[in-house]
């Protein structure tokens, strides 16, 4: 009874095992990685975009809220603005650094683990399949294939058991400098109404900007994924809102 050779990417409960003459199937890591990776990049955009949306309007509240001089507000907009995209960029790059090297530690301590109790780690695979459905031979065999293989058991542990994914490393530079652009962009919603409007009517604009723009990612964010989009968006645009105005709430103290 003939098994496919990749156990990992897929539970053997989705594959065939019916099939005496099939060949077995291909696998693409690749393109079955892709919604995954795009997934991946909208939460890093969303993640930058929202946080400089969100601290910058607050500074920015709060210059307004402390002085009327427009030049003050924008340069503090602009120092906001840059601190942090390059401050969000960089935290993304370490915490990935971080992740990888936990990974590749947590990789390790399984092959010494698999290498020293090779029983119990065969039972801990066997676990895992028969919570995918699999029993009696087909069970058997499943785990047999796997344990054959160091490298496969290991990922099937490290996936399954330690819940832990490997990090792209051809990627880190990239994505972490795909946060500090969307952090630059969303940072500059509330800060340009000002080089164009008056100091009140400016703080208005700005904070109706702010208001559809996170309201719009929250319910995008929602369409992707789980939720309802208006109530997301609703509750994005609150928090959001809410912490703008406490910059606000900050200027206007020192500035009265």
């Amino acid at each position: 009874m003939p098994m496919t050779n990749d156990l990992t990417a897929n539970p053997p409960h989705l594959q065939r095992f019916d099939a005496p003459r099939a060949a077995p199937a291909v696998i693409h890591p690749d393109k079955d990685s892709t919604p995954r990776r795009l997934a991946a990049k909208l939460s890093e955009i969303i993640l930058g975009g929202q946080d400089g949306l969100v601290n910058v309007a607050g500074v920015i509240l709060g210059l307004a809220a402390a002085t009327p001089d427009t030049r003050i507000i924008i340069a503090g907009g602009l120092a906001a603005t840059f601190a942090e995209s390059i401050s969000m960029a960089a935290v993304a790059y370490t915490s990935a650094l971080a992740d990888r090297d936990y990974y590749r530690a947590e990789k390790a301590r399984m092959e010494q683990h698999i290498s020293e109790e090779p029983e119990h780690n065969r039972d801990q695979v066997r676990g895992i399949f028969a919570q995918w459905g699999l029993e009696g031979e087909l069970l058997d065999q499943a785990v047999d294939r796997v344990t054959q293989n160091p490298a496969h058991w290991n990922d099937v542990l490290m996936a399954h058991e330690q819940q832990l994914q490997p990090v792209h490393e051809a990627s880190l530079v990239s994505d972490s400098i795909l946060v500090g652009v969307s952090a630059i962009v969303g940072s500059l919603i509330p800060l340009l109404p000002f080089f164009f409007l008056e100091r009140v009517t400016a703080v208005l604009v700005g904070l109706v900007l702010c208001g559809l723009v996170l309201f719009g990612v929250g319910a995008f964010k929602a369409r992707l994924t789980v939720g309802h989009p208006t109530r997301s968006g609703l509750q994005m645009m609150g928090i959001g809102l809410v912490s703008a105005l406490a910059g606000y709430a900050i200027g206007a103290i020192f500035g009265g």
